[in-house]
C-alpha cells in the first residue's frame, strides 16, 4: 500500500468526522477509514451524540475486508467504553487488522495510550502523527475526560 494511498484516506477520516463536530455530545467526533490492498473498503464517522463509534461503523461496513487491512483514525482508539459495550481497541483487534495509523493521540481515560499499547500488544504495527496538524482542527474544543 503506497503511503500516498495511506495520506488521502486520512484525509478522508479528517473530512468524515469534521460535520459532527460539536454534534457527538462528550466524545470527539471521529473519523476511520479502513483501507485495503484495492481501496477504501469500510468508513465512518462518529454518529451523533457520540455512538456508534467512527472504528464501529467502518468495520461494520468493511467486514471481512479489513483482515489484513489499514485502518486510519484521526484520533486514538478507545481501550474502554464510559458504557457497556466493546471498545475501539477490542474490535480492531478481533477484526485482525494489520496496521492502525493514528492522526492524534487521545488524552481521555478511555484511551491516554493505552488504546495504541493494547494494539502493539496485539501484533498489530501502530503509527501516529500522519496529518496530526490538519486532524488536530477537529479537536480544538475537545476536553478529554480526565478520571473517574
Amino acid at each position: 500500500m503506497s503511503r500516498t494511498a495511506e495520506i488521502d484516506a486520512m484525509r478522508r477520516a479528517i473530512a468524515l468526522a469534521r460535520p459532527g463536530v460539536g454534534r457527538t455530545g462528550d466524545n470527539p467526533s471521529v473519523g476511520c477509514v479502513i483501507l485495503g490492498p484495492a481501496g477504501i473498503v469500510g468508513e465512518g464517522a462518529t454518529a451523533e451524540g457520540g455512538r456508534p463509534h467512527a472504528e464501529e461503523q467502518a468495520l461494520a461496513a468493511a467486514g471481512e475486508a479489513a483482515r489484513g487491512a489499514t485502518a486510519l483514525v484521526t484520533l486514538e482508539p478507545c481501550a474502554r467504553r464510559s458504557s457497556p459495550g466493546t471498545s475501539c481497541t477490542d474490535r480492531l483487534i478481533a477484526a485482525g487488522v494489520r496496521r492502525v495509523v493514528i492522526a492524534c493521540d487521545d488524552a481521555s481515560v478511555f484511551a491516554g495510550g493505552e488504546g495504541a499499547a493494547r494494539l502493539q500488544a496485539a501484533g498489530i504495527e501502530v503509527e501516529a502523527g500522519l496529518l496530526e496538524s490538519e486532524a488536530r482542527r477537529l479537536y480544538a474544543d475537545y476536553r478529554p475526560a480526565a478520571g473517574g
